[in-house]
């Protein structure tokens, strides 16, 4: 009987070894695959970005840069036509009126005390202001 249990245990040590050899070749079989996936992989990626940069790149630019300059033309008009109403407080006509339009004009309140202009810190008296000027910007391409 032992030499029964001996041969059991030589078979089953036998198929161990075949069974590991057979998971052996798949693991180096898989290993060499993925190998050959990833290279390919990197491959089609950097073909992929050579064809971007070279056709695809250039004829989104042409497309796209008309388009954005007319905007960027666009809203730098817009920004100088809308200067003068959004880049001045207008002075109230009875408080101080000789200040209406002008550039210097300020109109903050500071600790109580209103700050008119750089120019005449309590506002001008009279009619018409001698440093006055205008919040429109003058053409002088005509």
């Amino acid at each position: 009987m032992e030499g029964w249990s001996f041969n059991f245990f030589e078979v089953m040590e036998a198929m161990v070894k075949e069974v590991e050899q057979v998971f052996t070749e798949i693991a180096r079989d898989l290993g060499e695959r993925m190998d050959a996936f990833v290279d390919a992989s990197e491959e089609m990626v950097e073909q992929m970005q050579i064809t971007f940069e070279t056709e695809i790149e250039p004829r989104l630019n042409e497309f796209i840069d008309p388009i954005l300059e007319a905007y960027l033309g666009f809203e730098i008009i817009v920004e100088e036509t809308a200067q003068p109403v959004t880049h001045t407080v207008e002075p109230f006509l009875n408080d101080h009126p000789a200040c209406v339009g002008c550039r210097h004009y300020h109109g903050q309140v500071y600790g109580g005390t209103m700050l008119v202009c750089g120019m005449h810190p309590y506002g001008w008296e009279g009619e018409k202001c001698p440093d006055w000027e205008s919040v429109w910007k003058e053409d002088h391409s005509s």
